[in-house]
């Protein structure tokens, strides 16, 4: 029997027997006779333990462990899934064997990690050793295709009997309140040192900054007439520098005659000379930075205005440029059209002119197919009239003058070109004999034909008078040519 089965979104089918080789994996299938179906879920499992492991000093410590498990699904590979399928499908998934299987991986290698490791080294890198145990787990799991979708290890927790773990934390906590101690009495020296010396610091502040205060005025005084002033200004300034050295040092040896007054002279003349210093050094900072910033605003107020005169610029050739683009874009376009239409009328044209060479072409062939019927039908006349007459063309000719009504012609025409004139008429008649009652119907045809040529003679001789036409050799000819009638 040949049923359809369907798994569920979080189930595959696993199909082995008949036309398969190995196993077959399908979400939706047929199922054939003697082919076996059966179903496993690829959902994963949460699996939780607790690792009694040893360090290598033989410590105990216990590894709390939330391990989530399940087949490994990999879109354009089903490797995995036939290993699971193969070894572990027949379990389910929150059986007491898939349990002990998982546990048992994860116990044996990470006791064997714990082992190479001190507990110290398990202590101090417990990320470290997380990672490891993750990765030599999931290398022997691959082997039953199953994929650690999510590994969470808690805090190593001591074994009873073994406060390891404890008192490492006691240290670590005692350690830290004492150095919290020492840094609490460091700071309040700190504190203590650091105002007395900010006090005494504050008197002699006091007492330097008045004089820098009397020093930086002068100096001030002295920069701003430097500025003002040009080369022979610097100049006068040099000199009075180096008299202030000279005094300065007449100074010096005066102070160096008392230790006490020595050592407060030379201790005001430095500060005075490192105030002029870092005033000198401040004020040529302050005049570079001058000059910077007035350079910076020159360039920046030249630059800018070139700048936005050379963007309008650019614009304005952008805005001709595109203008010209569009013109000739334009031409271009009416050009292709003009050309288009042209192309369109002459097709047209062409077109036109082969329906009326195509339209002539079939008038005439039908014209000359008519021509042709017409000649046919007019030999095969010509044909029964001369065997009517027996041959005879004359009279045949004749009696066809006479149907077409030529001779009738010949007179309408003449008597029109004569019109006005008193012409010599002539009247003639066959005889005005009756032909019915006769007896002789069978010659009828024969005496019409005879009084026709009893008619002939006086109708050439009018012809001859009125038109000085003489009649064809073959029809006969007239005795006297000046006589009227």
């Amino acid at each position: 029997m040949v049923w359809y089965r369907v798994a569920k979104p979080t189930e595959y089918l696993v199909i082995t027997g008949y036309g398969i080789d190995d196993v077959k994996l399908a979400k939706k299938a047929w199922i054939l006779p003697g082919q076996f179906c059966t179903k496993f879920d690829v959902s994963p499992v949460n699996y939780t333990f607790e690792v009694n492991a040893m360090s290598s000093e033989k410590l105990s410590f216990l590894l709390p462990a939330v391990f989530t498990i399940g087949p490994r699904v990999v879109e354009n590979n089903e490797e995995s899934l036939k290993k699971y399928a193969k070894l572990l499908s027949p379990h389910d998934r929150n059986s007491k064997d898939v349990k002990e299987l998982v546990q048992g991986i994860i116990e044996g290698e990470t006791r064997v990690l714990a082992a190479s490791m001190t507990m110290e080294e398990v202590f101090r890198g417990t990320k470290e050793f997380k990672e490891e145990v993750f990765q030599k787990v999931q290398l022997e799991l691959n082997q039953f295709g199953l994929w650690i979708y999510n590994a969470n290890i808690k805090q190593l927790v001591d074994v009873p009997g073994h406060e390891y773990f404890s008192y490492m934390s006691q240290k670590v906590q005692s350690e830290a309140a004492n150095q919290a101690k020492a840094d609490t009495a460091e700071a309040k020296r700190k504190g203590d040192t650091g105002a007395k010396e900010s006090a005494a610091l504050t008197e002699q502040n006091v007492a330097r900054i008045d004089k820098e205060t009397k020093i930086i005025a002068f100096q001030r005084k002295q920069e701003i007439d430097l500025e003002a002033k040009n080369l022979q200004t610097a100049l006068e300034v040099f000199n009075r520098k180096k008299d202030e050295e000279i005094a300065r040092a007449n100074a010096e040896l005066q102070i160096s005659k008392a230790k006490f007054a020595q050592q407060s002279q030379v201790a005001e003349v430095e500060a005075k000379k490192i105030v002029e210093l870092r005033a000198a050094d401040l004020q040529r900072e302050l005049e570079l930075k001058n000059a910077l910033t007035q350079k910076e605003k020159l360039k920046a107020e030249y630059l800018s205005k070139a700048s936005v005169e050379y963007d309008i610029k650019v614009q304005e050739a952008n805005a001709e440029f595109y203008r010209k683009q569009k013109a000739a874009e334009a031409v271009l376009y009416e050009k292709v059209k003009a050309a288009e239409a042209q192309r369109m009328n002459a097709e047209a044209a062409l077109f036109t002119r082969q329906q009326a060479v195509a339209g002539e072409l079939f008038a005439k062939q039908k014209e000359a197919e008519g021509l042709v019927a017409l000649a046919h039908a007019q030999g095969v006349y010509v044909k029964t009239m001369l065997e009517a007459f027996g041959g005879d063309y004359n009279a045949m000719r004749d009696y066809l003058m006479i149907n077409n009504g030529m001779y009738q012609d010949i007179a309408r025409t003449n008597a029109s070109a004569v019109a006005g004139l008193k012409p010599n008429i002539s009247v003639w008649t066959n005889g005005g004999q009756s032909l019915e009652g006769s007896g002789q119907g069978t010659n009828l045809a024969m005496k019409e034909i005879a009084g026709v040529y009893q008619m002939l003679p006086p109708l050439l001789k009018t012809v001859q008078e009125q038109t000085g036409m003489n009649p064809p050799s073959w029809l006969g000819t007239l005795t006297d040519s000046n006589t009227k009638n």
